[in-house]
């Protein structure tokens, strides 16, 4: 596999019914080189820093082989940054990853710790109310990424994956899992276990702690 893309959002408004929300969805292809710290890429703008960025959610990736799903799907053709994603990477299918997993790409190697969870601002960049839960059914979610190593990417560097061995659970089944209204003990459980974001571990161990005090 090859890092085909290296995108970047700038600050920009997005009509939100009769407001405006900032958003850094839009992500445009740039064509140098680019240093990958802990935290990302320094010039990308978060628009929503509760839901997106920070140390477990650093780099959010996607591949080609799901977006040539989606422009099947779509029956149109979709640019590398389309889904607002930092890295796009040949032939990645997300719904093959595990949590914990390994990309090193170039110099970097990235940690998977989360899927991405499709939102309204997601729906309107892509100018169809019904996104969501299209995006939700094909199950084909990218992933967030904690930097494991810093270091400078260009586009063309190989990417090799390497699997976790450490208890974990697989990308898809914690996408499920996030929309089930009543998570079990045992699910929660072993979310816990893996070495997933810290935005769903807290909400995880919120959860547990209710169950169990319940």
């Amino acid at each position: 596999m090859q890092l085909t893309s290296i995108n970047i959002g700038q600050k920009q408004s997005l009509q939100n019914g009769d407001k405006l929300e900032i958003t850094g969805i839009y992500k445009l292809p740039v064509y140098e080189s680019v240093q990958i710290t802990s935290l990302g890429i320094k010039e990308d703008f978060i628009g929503s820093p509760k839901h997106h960025g920070g140390p477990d959610q650093a780099i959010y990736v996607y591949g080609m082989a799901d977006y040539e799903w989606w422009s099947t799907e779509l029956g149109i053709t979709l640019e590398a940054g389309t889904f607002g994603e930092n890295l796009t990477i040949s032939e990645l299918e997300s719904a093959k990853f595990n949590i914990g997993d390994y990309l090193h790409v170039g110099a970097i190697t990235l940690q998977v710790t989360a899927p991405r969870i499709p939102c309204g601002t997601f729906a309107r960049r892509m100018e169809d109310s019904k996104f969501v839960k299209r995006f939700r059914a094909a199950e084909r979610p990218g992933l967030y990424c904690r930097v494991i190593k810093e270091g400078i990417v260009t586009a063309g560097d190989e990417v090799r994956v390497e699997a976790y061995t450490g208890e974990t659970i697989s990308l898809v089944q914690m996408y499920r899992d996030y929309y089930e209204k009543n998570k079990s003990r045992e699910t929660l459980e072993r979310h816990l276990a893996a070495p997933i974001a810290i935005r769903a571990r807290v909400e995880s161990e919120a959860e547990l702690n209710q169950l169990l005090s319940s």
